[in-house]
């Protein structure tokens, strides 16, 4: 495996080498927990979970970390609007996260942790950017010293004359550059003990802690979505190496999901959630939709290209459940060598797909010529790779065994029929009524494709047609 990611903080792509061979480390950050999740918010689940199952077919032992922000200004203030606990509305939507990643076959993270459950580790790490002199206490609140780090700025490329953190002026604050690591408490707020007075950590405070709690002082690579690059990433930066860590060895940013070319964002109104979007496709498609354009990538969201992934995923599908249906159990395979290029260059997903697309088309050649033997083997590559996308239709995520045979039985008996009349139309060249019959099909979910021994027909999804 020769893997090369894009490391954003050197602006090059770079060769994948651990810290510690056979073994990969890896922190996330995840979801600020203050309403319901919309796709943007997990696309970046979906695109690192990529990068894990990569990572995991190369036997690496991976060490995932994906945190949760459970305390913030958003949460406070939105739980307070709603006049109901912090703590509550919090795990509300810590919950409501947890389920779209489930939905959406993203694997579970080997820690989650809150932040409101690792105070001590933030209360030590501002003590030694203290004692290095690189943070300063004031009125209650501890400040970084933006100016004592003369790195500032490596990761975004921002100078420090035109840097602004987006946060009030502060109580005590030397230079209007310096954030904030801890936050003087204020009436009705939560909040913590510490040297310097009970208040609560500041948002990049949280992440550089965790992150050497779970992964130790130096790690391999630190995701994140392109939003984070500053103030947050460059932040967790400088306080992290300011107070001795290596920190992450390799920075990878995701994209945004974008609508009408903006961010989609609460602020905007342009948000679709998870439950909703989940009305319109299955919830494999919408995986296979958030992770077709390559991790870096902006993805603008519209219904159409929504719909046609949803309708590639499902010519896939059918040719699994065809050959399948022809040969029997498919073993997973192994995936091919222009598929292993293409995730190696920085997870070019769509060279990758590409790919499978061209498996799946010499797989339905073999099938019409009668080589179902080699339509096996096409099929089992093709599951490896969907296995690595993390979307194979076998997967016992998208897969339920349940025994359906009866009813599976007497849908074939209607189709068969209606495949009959088609056939008798075409012989008769009454193309007006066999048209009907296939778009009647179609408009059911039900796929059919002509093939050397008549029609074939399989199940897709008429819920991702277009209207």
């Amino acid at each position: 495996m020769t893997l090369r990611l894009f490391d954003t903080e050197r602006r090059t792509m770079r060769d994948f080498a651990p810290l510690v061979p056979g073994r990969a480390s890896v922190y996330l950050c995840g979801a600020t927990v203050q309403g319901e999740p919309h796709i943007g918010h997990v696309r970046s689940g979906v695109a690192f979970d990529v990068l894990r199952r990569w990572l995991l077919a190369h036997d690496y032992d991976v060490h995932f970390i994906r945190n949760v922000t459970d305390i913030d200004d958003k949460i406070l203030n939105k739980s307070a609007e709603a006049g109901r606990p912090w703590w509550e509305w919090a795990a509300t939507y810590e919950r409501a996260f947890d389920r779209a990643y489930q939905m959406l076959g993203v694997q579970a993270p080997s820690a989650e942790p809150r932040a409101t459950g690792h105070i001590t580790q933030m209360v030590d790490l501002m003590q030694r950017l203290i004692d290095r002199g690189h943070a300063y206490a004031s009125e209650g609140n501890v400040y970084f010293d933006v100016q004592s780090y003369p790195d500032y700025g490596k990761l975004s490329g921002h100078k420090l004359d035109d840097v602004h953190q987006g946060e009030s002026a502060g109580a005590g604050k030397r230079d209007p550059r310096d954030f904030t690591l801890w936050k003087a408490a204020k009436p009705g707020e939560p909040n913590w003990p510490s040297p310097w007075g009970p208040g609560r950590p500041g948002w990049h405070l949280e992440c550089s802690a965790m992150a050497e709690f779970y992964l130790g002082p130096e790690f391999d690579i630190h995701c994140g979505g392109m939003d984070l690059v500053f103030p947050h990433h460059e932040n967790e930066i400088a306080q992290s190496k300011a107070a001795g860590d290596g920190f992450a060895r390799y920075w990878l940013h995701n994209g945004w999901v974008t609508m009408g070319g903006e961010k989609m964002s609460k602020s905007l109104g342009n948000v679709l959630s998870v439950p909703n979007v989940l009305k319109k496709v299955r919830a494999v498609e919408l995986r296979f939709y958030l992770g077709s354009a390559h991790y870096g990538s902006m993805l603008e969201y519209s219904d159409k290209a929504l719909y046609d992934a949803a309708a590639s995923y499902q010519r896939i599908e059918a040719f699994i459940h065809r050959v399948a249906e022809r040969a029997g159990e498919i073993p997973v395979g192994k995936w091919t060598d222009a598929f292993a290029e293409a995730m190696d260059d920085n997870l070019a997903v769509p060279r990758a797909l590409a790919e499978v697309h061209h498996v799946v088309h010499e797989g339905n050649k073999a099938l019409e010529a009668g080589a179902v033997d080699t339509a096996r083997e096409l099929a089992g590559q093709v599951r490896a790779m969907l296995n690595i996308l993390g979307v194979c239709p076998y997967d016992p995520q998208w897969y339920s065994p349940e025994d359906n045979s009866a009813a599976q039985e007497a849908l074939d008996v209607l189709v068969r029929a209606e495949l009959d009349r088609r056939q008798q139309a075409r012989a008769d060249k009454d193309w007006a009524t066999a048209d009907a019959v296939r778009d009647r099909l179609v408009a059911a979910g039900v796929e059919v494709t002509d093939t050397a021994e008549g029609p074939q027909w399989s199940l897709g999804n008429a819920r991702g047609k277009a209207n």
